[in-house]
């Protein structure tokens, strides 16, 4: 069972299914609502959990009811927890969450500024005994220490580049030995709205990384040896596409760990992803192993790498 750490933000979500995102102030009625835990890396790390990985979460939380919470949801998924801090007097992240009817969220977040950002504490001696760590942008310094880290073992190293300061986005991906974005966030990062060019800059500043960028039913987009490849994602009708990308890295990252190319890597974390969008709930629809293994595309996957084919 391959380990893998995941660093950066847990929060507790509420969630609420509405017909249509607002587009003036108003007052709705919600037809469903869920409470969940959330947050980038915790989301990644239940994912990994669930898909059959030794997840483990290290972060940041308030020493409040809402942070115990938080863990509490965290270790009923079978998450280890040793790498969390509980800061003093800090608020714990959480999220209100509005999730239309085609899958699409408006998501409003609170992370208190009491989370102190100093790294110093992370249990860096544990990360050679991973199979691969994966880090967020929601907490930098945690996630430089942690990507160095993993790099000087030898280890896949991902990156999750959501949006943030471009600054900080293309530091921690000149630090990790995979850079997988979000399309917002590879357009924060390199300047541009254009997906190939922008990975072309990244490429640029962080010439030892493979970079890539998630685009959602248009699969996954990375460059290799100078040229595009893209592994598109199994059509779904989207439900709810909170914590997809979550998924996604988790997956990603758990597939890297146990030894698989990129591009196979690619092709489990799009049907670990596309499997959520169909579920309500944020990271409640992270799919299982099995449930994952059994998808045509992951079958159709296995069965070329079986016979030596490309996929």
């Amino acid at each position: 069972m391959p380990r893998i750490i995941c660093l950066g933000m847990s929060a507790l979500d509420a969630i609420y299914r509405v017909a249509a995102i607002p587009a003036h102030p108003t007052k709705i009625l919600a037809s469903a609502f869920v409470e969940s835990g959330g947050g980038m890396a915790a989301n990644a790390s239940v994912a990994v959990a669930r898909l059959g990985g030794e997840a483990h979460y290290w972060g940041r939380v308030g020493d409040d009811p809402l942070g115990a919470r938080i863990l509490a949801q965290l270790t009923a998924e079978g998450v280890a927890i040793g790498g969390v801090r509980r800061v003093p007097g800090a608020v714990s992240p959480s999220a209100a969450i509005l999730v239309a009817d085609d899958g699409e969220r408006l998501v409003c977040a609170f992370n208190d500024p009491a989370l102190d950002p100093d790294p110093s504490w992370l249990p860096v001696d544990r990360v050679a005994a991973a199979a691969a760590v994966m880090a967020d942008v929601r907490w930098p310094a945690g996630a430089a220490v942690l990507l160095d880290a993993a790099r000087a073992a030898g280890i896949p190293a991902v990156f999750d580049g959501d949006v943030g300061p471009p600054a900080e986005l293309v530091d921690l991906a000149r630090r990790a030995t995979h850079a997988a974005f979000s399309e917002p966030g590879l357009a924060a990062a390199a300047g541009t709205d254009a997906p190939g060019a922008g990975l072309r800059r990244i490429a640029d500043a962080a010439p030892a990384t493979l970079v890539g960028v998630t685009l959602g039913p248009e699969g996954f987009l990375w460059l290799e040896d100078g040229a595009e490849r893209r592994i598109p994602a199994p059509a779904v009708r989207a439900v709810d596409t909170l914590a997809a990308g979550d998924v996604w890295h988790g997956a990603f990252t758990l597939a890297l760990g146990e030894g698989r190319p990129v591009a196979a890597a690619a092709r489990f974390a799009n049907v670990a992803a596309a499997i959520k969008c169909t579920r309500f709930g944020g990271r409640q629809g992270a799919p299982t192993r099995a449930e994952v293994d059994a998808h045509p595309d992951a079958a159709r996957a296995a069965a070329a790498a079986t016979a030596g084919r490309p996929i």
